[in-house]
C-alpha cells in the first residue's frame, strides 16, 4: 500500500486522514484544489477522494490514468460522472448510511421551524419586535407527513415523527420491507394521493433525468393550500419557478430548502420569501455524519487495495 497515492480533493475528517496514513497509504490532503490542478495533478494518483465541492467529470476520469477509485464522503453521486467511471473500470464508493440520521434530524427541524414560525420570530426579535400575537402555529401531532422515497432518511424521518405522532403516507418505486411498515405504522400511497392529503411533504430522492423537475407546477396544484414542501435532496428535483409561483399565490402554506437547482442560489427570489426556510446544503453538516462518512469511504478503499493484493 506504500505505493498507493490518494488524494482527497475536500475537506474530512483529520481521523479518517490519519487512518489511511496508518494504513501505508500516501494521502495528498488538498481541500481547496482547483479543478485546473486537480486536472494535471489527477494522473498521479490512484484514488481520489471528494464531498459535494468537487465535481468528477469524464476529463478529469480520462487524465487519472492510475485511477482505480473515486470515494465520495456522502451520499449523492451527481458530482461525478459515473459512466464514464464505468467505462474506465473506476470503482465509485459513496456512503449513504453515514448521513441518515443527520438529514432526518434537519428535516425535522425545518417541519418545526415552518409550523411555530421560528425562522421569523428569531429574526423579528433580534429587530426589537414582539411578533407574539402574528406567530400561531401548528403541531405536528395528528398531521399526515407524505414521504416521498422511504430509503434510509425517509424511514429515519419516519422514526423520528412517530414520536410526535404524526400519520404517514409513503411513495417509493422500490417495495418497501412489510417489517417497517408494520413497525412504524406506515401506509403506501400513490403520488397524487400523497400531493392531496398530507400536511407536510418531504423529498428524499436521487437526481436523475426522471426525478428533474419531479415536483412540478402541475403537482404542486394537487397539493394542500395549508400544506408545507421540503426538499433535502437535490434541488432541481423541484421546479422553483412553479415552487415560487404556487408561494407567491397562496396556492400552499410554505416551503422548506436545503438544497437549490443552482447552489450557491445568489439572488433567488425563494430565499427572501417569508414563508420559505432555507439553509446552504447543510443536511450533512454535523460532526458526527462528516466523521462517519470520512471514516466509512476510508474503510471501503482499505478493503478494496487488501482484496486486490
Amino acid at each position: 500500500m506504500s505505493k498507493t497515492k490518494i488524494l482527497v480533493c475536500d475537506s474530512i475528517s483529520e481521523k479518517a486522514v490519519n487512518l489511511l496514513k496508518d494504513t501505508g497509504f500516501e494521502v495528498s490532503y488538498l481541500p481547496s484544489i482547483t479543478p485546473e490542478d486537480l486536472l494535471l495533478t489527477i494522473p498521479n494518483y490512484d484514488v481520489v477522494i471528494i464531498r459535494s465541492r468537487t465535481e468528477i467529470t469524464q476529463e478529469l476520469i480520462s487524465a487519472g490514468k492510475k485511477l482505480k477509485i473515486i470515494g465520495r464522503a456522502g451520499v449523492g453521486l451527481d458530482n461525478i460522472d459515473l459512466k464514464a467511471a464505468e467505462e474506465a473500470d473506476v470503482e465509485v464508493y459513496n456512503t449513504p448510511d453515514s448521513v441518515t440520521n443527520s438529514v432526518a434530524e434537519l428535516i425535522l427541524g425545518m417541519m418545526l421551524s415552518l409550523s411555530r414560525g421560528i425562522c421569523i420570530g428569531n429574526s423579528s426579535l433580534k429587530e426589537g419586535n414582539w411578533m407574539k400575537s402574528h406567530l400561531k402555529g401548528f403541531e405536528l401531532k395528528d398531521k399526515v407527513l407524505g414521504v416521498i422515497g422511504l430509503g434510509r432518511i425517509g424511514t429515519r424521518l419516519s422514526e423520528l415523527v412517530q414520536a410526535i405522532g404524526m400519520n404517514i403516507l409513503f411513495y417509493d418505486i422500490v417495495e418497501a420491507p412489510k417489517e417497517t411498515i408494520e413497525k412504524l405504522n406506515l401506509k403506501y400511497a400513490e403520488i397524487d394521493d400523497i400531493l392531496t392529503k398530507s400536511d407536510y411533504i418531504t423529498l428524499n430522492i436521487p437526481l436523475t433525468q426522471e426525478t428533474k423537475h419531479f415536483i412540478s407546477g402541475e403537482k404542486i396544484s394537487k397539493m394542500k393550500k395549508t400544506a408545507y414542501l421540503i426538499n433535502a435532496s437535490r434541488g432541481a428535483v423541484v421546479d422553483e419557478k412553479a415552487l415560487l409561483d404556487a408561494l407567491k399565490n397562496d396556492r400552499i402554506k410554505g416551503a422548506a430548502l436545503d438544497v437549490f437547482e443552482n447552489e450557491p442560489p445568489g439572488r433567488n427570489k425563494l430565499v427572501v420569501m417569508s414563508n420559505v426556510v432555507c439553509t446552504p446544503h447543510i443536511g450533512a453538516q454535523t460532526v458526527e455524519a462528516q466523521e462517519a462518512a470520512a471514516i466509512e469511504v476510508s474503510k471501503r478503499i482499505i478493503e478494496f487495495f487488501r482484496f486486490v493484493g
